[in-house]
C-alpha cells in the first residue's frame, strides 16, 4: 500500500492504488486535445487508479470505487490491467466478504470492473451503490458485465443520500448522467468531477471524455467552490497523491 490512510471524525479512509499507468493506445489523445484551452504540452499523462476504503467508528466497512478489474475486464482495451484491488485491501486488513457498501461513483470501466470477479460478485455481502440515472444510462458490456451479474444487491438513489452512517453520495452529473461524489467527514471522493489537476485552476476546462461536457464543467464549478469554502479534503480518483486540502484562498494546496 504505497498511501496512508486519513482519520476525521472518527472515520479512517484509506487509498487503495488499484493500478499506475498511461492510458492505452484506444483511447489516448495528446493532453491538450484531451483538455482543450489548457494550455497543457504534450507529453504523456501517468494515471493513478484509486479506490478508497472507509472504516467507522462500529468497524463497518464501504468502499468507494471497484477499479479495472482483472486482465479481461471492459477496461482492459485501454488500462494497465490487471488491477490490485485485492491485494491491496488485503494488506489492510480486509477480505471483500466483510465490505457491507460498494459506492460506485459512476459505470466507466476504471472505476467500476472490478465488481465482479469471474462473473459473480465480488463482495458478496455488500450492497452496491448507484444513481438511479446512472443505471438508466447502462448499456453493452457494462449492463452486461458489470450491472446484470449485481442487480440483486442494487442500491439504486436518486440525487443525495446517506448510505451507510456517516457516508453521503451527492448527484455531480456531467461526466456521466448519473455521476455522483461520496462524502464522510470533510473528505470528499470525487471520482471523475476532476480529472486534472489544470482543472482546480480553471474548472471551465473540459474534458473531451466528459458525456456532457458543458454539464460537468458548471458542475466541477458548483462542487469545488463549496469544498473550497470549507476548505475540505478531496480524495481524487486519478492524480498521484490521493489527498489534496482545498484552500480557499488559493486555487489548490496539498
Amino acid at each position: 500500500m504505497p498511501h496512508r490512510p486519513i482519520t476525521v471524525s472518527g472515520v479512517e479512509v484509506t487509498p487503495l492504488c488499484d493500478a499506475v499507468g498511461p492510458m492505452g493506445a484506444a483511447i489516448r489523445r495528446p493532453l491538450a486535445e484531451m483538455f482543450p484551452g489548457s494550455g497543457l504540452q504534450d507529453e504523456q499523462w501517468v494515471l493513478h487508479f484509486h479506490c478508497y476504503l472507509i472504516r467507522d467508528a462500529a468497524g463497518r466497512l464501504t468502499l468507494v470505487d471497484t477499479g479495472i478489474g482483472g486482465a479481461d475486464s471492459p477496461a482492459a482495451s485501454w488500462a494497465p490491467v490487471p488491477g490490485t484491488l485485492a491485494g491491496e485491501l488485503a494488506a489492510a486488513g480486509v477480505a471483500p466478504a466483510e465490505i457491507g457498501t460498494v459506492v460506485l461513483t459512476h459505470l466507466h470501466s476504471d472505476h467500476a470492473s472490478g465488481v465482479v470477479t469471474d462473473g459473480r460478485p465480488a463482495f458478496e455481502n455488500a450492497r452496491y451503490v448507484l444513481q438511479q440515472a446512472e443505471l438508466d444510462a447502462a448499456r453493452g458490456p457494462v449492463l452486461d458485465r458489470l450491472v446484470t451479474p449485481i442487480k440483486g444487491q442494487l442500491h439504486a438513489v436518486d440525487g443525495d443520500a446517506e448510505v451507510s452512517p456517516g457516508v453521503h453520495v451527492r448527484l455531480a452529473p456531467g461526466h456521466t448522467p448519473g455521476h455522483q461524489i461520496a462524502r464522510v467527514g470533510e473528505v470528499a471522493m470525487t471520482g471523475d468531477l476532476v480529472l486534472h489537476p489544470v482543472q482546480l485552476d480553471d474548472p471551465a476546462i473540459r474534458y473531451v471524455y466528459d458525456d456532457d461536457q458543458e454539464t460537468a464543467a458548471r458542475t466541477r464549478a458548483e462542487v469545488l467552490s463549496a469544498l473550497r469554502a470549507e476548505r475540505a479534503i478531496l480524495a481524487t480518483a486519478h492524480f498521484g497523491e490521493p489527498f489534496l486540502r482545498l484552500q480557499e484562498s488559493s486555487r489548490h494546496d496539498v
